[in-house]
């Protein structure tokens, strides 16, 4: 069965992977930006006994994380099923 993704089909896809490229770029930047100044707002919140905004920190060092995370997986995945369409 010879089924796989026709990227030639659509007017403009070098433009969209280009896009695409440019947001993942654009994620990944500001994720390590988040993870800094959280882990900062985190480590300086718990010196000084606020343990409110540590937890604000802590949250916002898990979620830049995660942010990072999902976005690697994202491409990975994607990645992935090509290669499975294309073995197909």
């Amino acid at each position: 069965m010879g089924v796989f993704p026709d990227f030639d089909g659509l007017g403009g896809i070098g433009d969209l992977r280009a896009v695409v490229g440019a947001l993942l770029t654009f994620v990944l930047i500001v994720a390590v930006l988040m993870l800094i100044v959280s882990a900062i707002v985190w480590a300086i919140a718990t010196a000084h006994g606020n343990y409110a905004t540590a937890s604000k920190g802590r949250t916002g060092v898990l979620v830049s994380l995660g942010a990072a995370v999902l976005a690697g997986a994202g491409v990975t995945w994607m990645n992935w099923l090509l290669n499975l369409g294309q073995q197909l």
